[in-house]
């Protein structure tokens, strides 16, 4: 077993842990059940990176975020570790090459996502694996207490049967005491084992301002507070109108949703990542894997769903440890909203199944087919297609999504990528007896050799057709027709929302739907909106012990930074300065008779306000009273 801070020396480059990480790691090496509860930027993957390089075989990653998981894959790669990450969108012969290498290859990290745990070819091949360490990451996922249940994720207790002795390390950021609980019972843990990092973040000061011009709002305080800023709103239009204003006001700002294709995207988030685009505007969709420390300001203009959900997004400011400010923006019916959009995100069971109808026509599946079919699904078309409206047709499916029986994948990039179909000689044999399309399989060979027999490798139809000086089209149509001769598997771009059947089709009329637990989730959501607005509403609490409260961390120290904490402070400052300013005030007015202006400018400036209410306070109690000229004098 090699030394854990050799490991992360030789591939992170850090000289030490950071607070808890190596506690967690030496429980996995122990051989224990560990769940780890580490904050947004706490450092979660390095927990099971760590410990997985320590150990012999394989560490099976299970994660719902594609994106997240593509992006540790290339981390990994470019560290020098072997990974390789499954997930919809990938044909079958891709997933069969990438099981064979974590088979007989050297593969040390193998990402899936749940839904993957279903299929039957996974569950041949992952006995054949050499499995040393199963990572759970978004645990949380598992418990239908917790915000974003996942059906596939009940999956894993039959996984961990399936590997015995084999550890589990289970990794969230945010769990209630009920979901703690549930975690480790859904996943099978030999006993109770808990590493968990303070919810309290000391450098985050937390707000909830009342406001009914929110945008001018917003202008004030990143004019107040410069830095590096993210504004979360709850829709794709509110992005682009919001960054136009702050454009039209001179700040630097984009907007960033899940409808921008791969390159808009890419382009908005590496600009603000390298400081050149000062305040993002997004939707929930960004943030998740951006590990950028030094974001100032996160402000909310629209009310997250749940509590989880908001310190897991205000949570993205100040990872640097210095100073930083997490920011709500209300109306006063706000809370209102948000109880009401409850309920419009659980549909009834009519409408459900008239969706799944509709889903099935569309992609045209039979019953009992399209197990792990993929589709681009666009949610306008769709909608328009069958008479629905978009809105209602989106939480229809994710309510299928919480049942089962399908995934939607915001959309992510995968490039283009190919695979020669044939083996060497049979290639050659192909290439003599059509010579229109030798040249476009030598310029292949050449460019990606002989790697590209054995695995898919990304190409470029732009760097292709340039070679060869066709237009771009027609290398594509070459391409197209190649893949139908079975001379190659060609995987043109993705950049669009997929929807996975993760069941076979069902006849929507016999649809199994499990209306009690359905009935439990729209609770549960009311449950999260009501401990929201209790958040945002209260005037008479810290925000931070609002918030370790409803994590089940209980403690009588207050932040001192949040805005009720700065306002309690303010009023103690007050008190403290007030018997000075008296007896001053007083002092001078035995001396002399002054008219209250005149008074007021015996102080400094900064106490212009204290006194005018000291003053008003004395005439009121009768302290002081007015002379027939005007001015004050203390009553005897």
């Amino acid at each position: 077993m090699q030394d854990i801070h050799h490991i992360l020396k030789s591939y992170w480059g850090y000289e030490q842990f950071r607070s808890l990480q190596e506690d967690i790691i030496r429980s996995v090496l122990a051989g224990k059940d560990t769940l780890a509860l580490l904050p947004t930027g706490g450092g979660k993957s390095i927990c099971f990176q760590v410990p997985a390089l320590a150990k012999e075989g394989l560490c099976l990653v299970i994660t719902p975020l594609i994106a997240l998981m593509k992006d540790q894959v290339e981390q990994l790669k470019k560290r020098g570790i072997p990974a390789v990450a499954i997930y919809s969108g990938m044909n079958r012969k891709e997933i069969d090459i990438a099981f064979d290498n974590c088979v007989y290859g050297n593969v040390k990290f193998l990402y899936l996502s749940p839904e993957r745990l279903l299929t039957e070819l996974f569950q041949e091949r992952v006995k054949r694996m050499k499995v040393g360490l199963l990572a759970i990451d978004e645990a949380h996922c598992i418990s239908q207490w917790g915000y974003d249940f996942r059906p596939p994720y009940l999956q894993l207790s039959e996984l961990r049967e399936a590997l015995p002795g084999v550890p589990v390390i289970a990794l969230t950021a945010t769990a209630t005491e009920v979901v703690k609980e549930d975690i480790q019972k859904k996943l099978l843990f030999n006993e109770k084992n808990v590493f968990q990092k303070s919810f309290a973040r000391a450098n985050l000061s937390y707000s909830c301002l009342y406001t009914e011009d929110k945008t001018n709002r917003l202008l004030e305080i990143l004019q107040r507070m410069p830095g590096q800023s993210i504004v979360y709103v709850r829709s794709r239009k509110q992005t682009v109108e919001i960054a136009k204003l702050l454009q039209s006001r001179l700040i630097s700002a984009a907007a960033y949703h899940a409808g921008l294709k791969f390159e808009q995207r890419s382009m908005v988030q590496t600009s603000w990542v390298q400081d050149k685009v000062r305040v993002i505007v997004a939707t929930n969709a960004f943030g998740m894997g951006i590990d950028k420390p030094d974001v100032r300001l996160v402000v909310h203009l629209d009310l997250p769903e749940s509590l989880e959900a908001y310190y897991q997004e205000a949570g993205r400011a100040g990872r640097d440890e210095k100073y930083a400010y997490a920011v709500v923006l209300c109306g006063s019916n706000d809370v209102a909203e948000l109880q009401r959009k409850v309920e419009e995100a659980h549909p009834p069971v009519e409408l459900i199944r008239r969706v799944y109808q509709s889903l099935a026509n569309y992609y045209q599946l039979a019953v009992g087919s399209g197990i792990m079919s993929n589709f681009d699904f666009d949610l306008a078309g769709f909608s328009k297609s069958y008479k629905l409206k978009p809105l209602e047709t989106h939480y229809a499916v994710k309510r299928l999504e919480s049942e089962g029986y399908v995934q939607l994948n915001e959309g992510y990039y995968t490039p283009s990528k190919l695979l020669l179909a044939l083996d060497n000689t049979a290639l050659y044999e192909y290439q003599l007896a059509n010579p229109d399309h030798d040249i476009l399989l030598r310029l292949i060979l050449r460019l990606y050799g002989g790697e590209a027999f054995t695995n898919f490798v990304k190409i470029s139809e732009h760097r292709l057709a340039q070679q060869l000086h066709i237009p771009e089209q027609e290398l594509r149509r070459k391409l197209a027709y190649l893949h139908k001769l079975q001379v190659v598997v060609y995987e043109p771009q993705r950049d669009s929302p997929q929807i996975i059947f993760t069941q076979p089709r069902q006849d929507a009329a016999n649809l199994k739907l499990d209306t009690k637990k359905l009935d439990q989730l729209r609770r549960r959501a009311r449950e999260h909106a009501q401990e929201m607005g209790h958040y945002v509403e209260s005037t008479t609490r810290c925000r931070t012990q609002l918030l370790l409260e409803y994590f089940g961390e209980i403690t009588d120290k207050r932040c001192r930074i949040c805005d009720y904490c700065l306002a309690e402070r303010k009023k103690e400052r007050e008190v403290q300065e007030e018997e000075p300013l008296k007896n001053k005030l007083l002092g001078l007015l035995q001396e002399k008779q002054y008219l209250p202006k005149e008074l007021v400018q015996q102080f400094e400036p900064k106490y212009s306000e204290a006194v005018t209410v000291l003053i008003r306070e004395l005439l009121d109690v009768g302290v002081l009273k007015y002379q027939e000229s005007g001015k004050l004098e203390v009553v005897e």
